[in-house]
């Protein structure tokens, strides 16, 4: 049996690991004890059961109490025999590593200026190295925060074409692990959402499914809404139908101008993206079926 010595420091770096398998009895023993084996200690932990899929899910953090240069190896090693046990799809990562993001926009500059703003400042763990755009719009936000910015414009099938090969060929040149659509305004093609398959966030500015489609907000000022939001899902092929991530909503009145809806509105749609790519950036998004478990 492994000991550990009780005067060893935990090491400064973390590790995270998210699993998902079959639910049955002896996983969580299993996992505790090849983290004990590996010489760790768990920080934090969640985990659960879902009686719908009958598939559990868990996220822990773990740090090194011996030798924590050696422990990545010595956690995956021990890690072999239980996920293969139990048929686990899992994922070991480090926490905090910022995650490479590629940002899809086309007018709106709300959700690129915050992404790229709390990036900077060190509030949610991504790394930008390219924003793609169909629209000239948010360049001086790009050039503002030192981030490379290329304009392809869509006029037509075979400029989308061309837009989406980009991404793609962007995606690979920069080991991209989440592209993000930051209000850019178009329909991806199903060849491209299979693509991205689970690593494409869009904001959708409605608290789906309603309102879809141009000028929410004024549809929303129409009818008299008492309360706007902001849906962010994974992108699918069915449109504005993915695995949602995060939601919010704000309360509005009758005083409220078609402006003011906007206002507010772009507010939480900046605010809900945001929340998804840092779930996303921090391993805490598990997909079961048509839904996600978010820890």
């Amino acid at each position: 049996m492994n000991t550990i010595p009780a005067a060893a420091a935990p090491s400064e770096t973390q590790w995270v690991l998210t699993l998902s398998c079959t639910d049955g009895p002896g996983i969580v023993h299993a996992i505790s004890g090849a983290v004990v084996a590996a010489g760790g200690n768990i920080a934090e932990s969640q985990q659960f059961a879902s009686a719908d899929t009958g598939s559990f899910f868990m996220r822990l953090q773990v740090e090194a109490v011996a030798e924590p240069e050696t422990f990545e190896a010595r956690f995956a090693e021990a890690l072999a025999p239980v996920t293969e046990r139990y048929r686990m799809s899992w994922r070991l990562d480090t926490v905090g590593r910022p995650v490479r993001t590629l940002i899809l926009a086309s007018t709106a500059t709300h959700c690129v200026n915050d992404l790229l703003y709390r990036g900077r400042g060190g509030q949610l763990p991504i790394e930008v190295p390219l924003i793609l755009s169909n629209h000239e719009t948010v360049r001086d936000i790009a050039e503002f925060y030192d981030v490379p910015f290329e304009h392809r414009a869509i006029a037509g099938a075979d400029d989308k074409a061309a837009f989406e090969a980009r991404v793609l060929e962007a995606v690979a040149e920069h080991d991209i692990e989440l592209v993000v659509l930051a209000r850019y305004m178009q329909i991806l093609s199903p060849g491209l959402c299979e693509a991205l398959a689970g690593r494409a966030i869009n904001i959708h500015h409605s608290f789906l499914p309603g309102f879809k489609g141009a000028n929410p907000y004024k549809q929303a000022h129409r009818r008299g809404v008492k309360l706007i939001g902001a849906t962010a899902h994974f992108v699918t092929t069915d449109l504005d139908e993915g695995p949602i991530i995060e939601q919010d909503v704000v309360r509005v009145d009758h005083a409220d101008s078609p402006r003011e809806l906007t206002q507010l509105g772009q507010d939480v749609e900046a605010r809900v993206l945001r929340h998804a790519v840092r779930s996303f950036a921090e391993n805490r998004v598990l997909a079961d079926g048509a839904r996600t478990i978010i820890f």
